[in-house]
């Protein structure tokens, strides 16, 4: 039987295809701009001083004004690949695209920890 391909071939093209994945998502950059319109899911929990949830557990809800662009955007990718267990989050997560995401992570960076950073302005 005729291989169609060796081992270190089928190396290289793994390593190529998961670089191109890498690229294009380190090629997206989020505008605070464009997350305005894409936070009205999050303002139902995160705008909420010292709210907890109380499923599946109970859970500090955190406020996310102030909070790094980047770490929100990775945070929502773990969500909607089920690394983060969050049934309520990982639902909101899957609906996201790469770019919503890192608009969203810019529109909380550019607000505050005591700014009204949660709502629609």
């Amino acid at each position: 039987m005729k291989k169609l391909f060796t081992l270190p071939q089928l190396a290289v093209c793994a390593i190529l295809v998961f670089t191109g994945f890498s690229a294009q998502a380190a090629d997206v950059k989020g505008s605070a701009d464009g997350g305005k319109g894409k936070v009205w899911l999050c303002i139902g929990c995160h705008s909420i001083p010292d709210y907890r949830t109380d499923y599946p557990i109970v859970y500090k809800v955190p406020m996310l004004g102030g909070q790094n662009g980047a770490y929100i955007a990775t945070a929502l990718a773990a969500y909607k690949k089920g690394e983060r267990k969050h049934p309520t989050m990982r639902a909101i997560a899957t609906s996201l695209s790469d770019q919503d995401m890192a608009d969203i992570g810019e529109y909380y960076a550019a607000q505050t920890a005591s700014s009204p950073n949660n709502s629609l302005k």
